[in-house]
């Protein structure tokens, strides 16, 4: 009897068991695991998502520079597939066998519940061909995309390209991004990827088991409608640009245009440049496989990622700092007997100007009067202290965007070389440098590198007698101007208002009647500073800054053609054009002159500009350095100095050199 009782208890609690173990595993299936909710749901709704046109980017004026074509993706669920014939389908799509099984086994992979992208950028033809048979084909259907075009093919490294998102796209978006959406992955198109993206939109479609659609699922309840991004107004004239990369073609170098009263960037111009219509469509990759094999680089981003001395351009920011620590007055005079004498070293000058004043150095480029002015500041507190004295100095050129980042709104800005004094105590000992020793910075040249946006953001604080806005590429999103207030805060340097018109009389003379004559614009007052700077393979660069009217300036410009020689010589002539240009809508000069300039091939031996051996080169950036042999990579040429056999190279000037940031 009790045997009996014993055993009922047992079997009741396994049926009881048994009974929790089947409500648990109904609980897990229907609350927790949506995998069969997924797989049911899916039997009978699909999920079509719609893609938004990414907003368009126009110009200062309405211009457009780039807007959308749609094009079709063909889409798979996996699981929603039944048998069909495959080699018809690939006939449709043009395509064979293998690329079939690639694809398929890439679908299934990402997820056999969810769609994603089969065959991508369908042309017109090959979808109207596919889409009456489509239905034929059940888990496969269209989705319209938009490719970005370019009417005018200009400004291709300010608007940057848009590719297809990687994984950790995908990741960083917390889901945001599927398969085969498109990311803004350089220039405004990635800076402004938030705004100019859109916002997706989902319709829910009931379909039956052959796939073909049976309207609205829930009446369309679940549904979004797509929301196409924001329309984007630049900073950029086209009209301006677009004559900055005529006359920059089959040169290396850049052009930056800021309004000093605003900060807006009006020209970007990077040459070589690129169409940028070749980084859309099926030969994306190929073709940009292409451009970063160029020696040339076009696809660097110059005005913000090239660094060059900015040569005597470099002078009367010198002369502010000079003025403002009283080392000097205008009146100040030196005598130039066409060289400076660095110990016993000659830094040449390149005229004999005699006796030379403030205005009369900064309109001849004497680098006697210069070099006097900086041995002056860095002893000012005696050669045994030139050390911290040199520290202030360093901040000092800080604060007008040299060796910092202005970020600007684009990504990878980089942020030029301001020497530290770590560096000079690492290269030649600990207080065994003096202002001899360093006497390079004085004409821009040595350590010192600067991008073109930053030489161009120099005048506008010339302009502006003592403060710049912070340069920026965009005004406005869709119709409200972008009112923040990193972009109306004015940025001081340090220097008195008084001090700049002694400083602005020079650069007028320099146009005037000084080195760049030649680039006087009838009827304008323009202030500009010549540069000829060293350049280890090749010519010198020309450069030329500048800024226009000298009342009221509405722009400011900075030029650089590498290989190009004296900064008159190419970078003076086109920055008048182009403020011309931009003041007046006209160029007075004559028609051959100004096709000389663009027809001009100044393009160095692409072997010598990308050396592929190690190569041996005399520094000139700072005296007493002896030569030392050092590999050259892509885009780069080293000036370097060593002692005691330890490396200390510095990396000099290159169009693109890729510059290892100072300590």
């Amino acid at each position: 009897m009790n045997s009996f009782f014993e055993r009922r208890y047992v079997i009741a609690g396994i049926f009881i068991t048994i009974i929790i173990i089947l409500l648990a595993r109904l609980f897990y299936i229907q609350i927790i695991d949506d995998r069969y909710a997924i797989y049911a749901s899916n039997n009978v709704r699909r999920l079509i998502i719609h893609n938004p046109a990414r907003g368009p980017i126009l110009d200062r004026n309405g211009k457009v520079l780039v807007q959308n074509v749609p094009f079709y993706d063909i889409m798979v669920t996996p699981k929603q597939v039944k048998p069909f014939d495959t080699v018809e389908f690939c006939k449709l799509l043009g395509i064979d066998r293998a690329a079939f099984d690639k694809q398929w086994v890439k679908a299934v992979k990402y997820s056999p519940y969810l769609p994603s992208v089969f065959e991508k950028q369908l042309s017109v033809t090959t979808y109207a061909s596919l889409q009456e048979r489509l239905s034929e084909f059940p888990g496969f259907y269209s989705s319209t995309r938009y490719l970005r075009i370019y009417p005018d093919s200009v400004a291709a490294q300010f608007l940057g390209f848009i590719g297809e998102v990687q994984d950790k796209d995908i990741k960083r978006s917390g889901g945001y991004y599927h398969p085969g959406d498109y990311i803004g992955v350089t220039g405004v198109e990635k800076s402004y990827e938030s705004v100019l993206k859109g916002q997706r939109g989902v319709e829910n479609s009931m379909v039956d088991s052959r796939g073909k659609s049976k309207g609205k699922y829930a009446n369309g309840v679940y549904d979004t409608a797509a929301v196409a991004g924001q329309r984007l107004t630049s900073s950029l004239d086209i009209t301006i640009q677009k004559l900055g990369e005529k006359l920059m073609k089959n040169k290396v170098g850049s052009i930056v245009a800021i309004e000093p009263s605003t900060g807006e960037i009006l020209a970007f111009v990077s040459s070589p440049t690129y169409d940028p219509n070749l980084m859309v469509g099926r030969e994306r990759g190929n073709n940009a496989a292409k451009m970063y094999e160029d020696a040339y680089s076009p696809m660097l981003i110059r005005p913000i990622q090239a660094y060059y001395p900015p040569g005597s351009s470099f002078k009367p920011l010198d002369a502010l700092i000079a003025l403002q620590e009283g080392i000097i007055t205008p009146q100040t005079t030196y005598f130039c007997p066409h060289y400076y004498l660095a110990g016993n070293h000659k830094v040449a000058c390149e005229h004999f100007d005699g006796i030379t004043d403030l205005r009369k150095g900064i309109a001849m480029s004497c680098n006697t009067y210069f070099c006097n002015v900086f041995d002056r500041l860095m002893n000012k507190n005696g050669s045994k202290n030139t050390r911290p004295t040199f520290v202030t100095w360093r901040g000092d050129v800080n604060k007008f965007g040299f060796g910092v980042k202005l970020d600007v709104d684009l990504p990878n800005e980089r942020r030029g070389n301001v020497p530290t004094p770590l560096y000079y105590d690492k290269t030649y000992g600990a207080n065994h440098w003096r202002s001899n020793t360093i006497i390079s910075l004085a004409i821009g040249q040595g350590e010192l590198l600067a991008t073109p946006l930053q030489m161009a953001n120099v005048e506008c604080t010339i302009a502006n007698h003592g403060y710049y806005y912070r340069p920026h590429l965009i005004k406005a999103i869709g119709d409200k101007p972008i009112t923040k207030a990193e972009y109306t805060q004015r940025n001081y340097v340090g220097i008195d208002s008084q001090y700049f018109e002694p400083v602005i009389d020079g650069m007028q003379r320099v146009v005037d009647n000084g080195t760049a004559a030649a680039a006087r614009i009838p009827g304008i007052v323009m202030c500009g500073k010549t540069g000829t700077a060293q350049n280890p393979h090749g010519k010198s660069n020309s450069i030329f800054v500048a800024f226009a009217p000298r009342d009221h300036p509405k722009i400011a410009i900075a030029v650089i053609v590498e290989n190009a020689g004296y900064g008159a010589a190419y970078a003076a002539p086109i920055a008048s054009y182009i403020v011309e240009k931009y003041l007046t809508g006209n160029i007075t000069k004559p028609k051959d002159e100004v096709d000389y300039i663009m027809d001009k091939n100044l393009l160095p031996d692409s072997d010598e500009y990308r050396p592929k051996v190690r190569v041996k080169t005399t520094a000139k950036d700072t005296l007493k350095k002896p030569k030392q042999t050092i590999p050259a990579k892509k885009g780069e040429l080293r000036s370097a100095s060593r002692r005691n056999k330890k490396d200390t190279s510095t990396k000099y000037l290159a169009a693109q050199v890729m510059h290892k940031e100072d300590e």
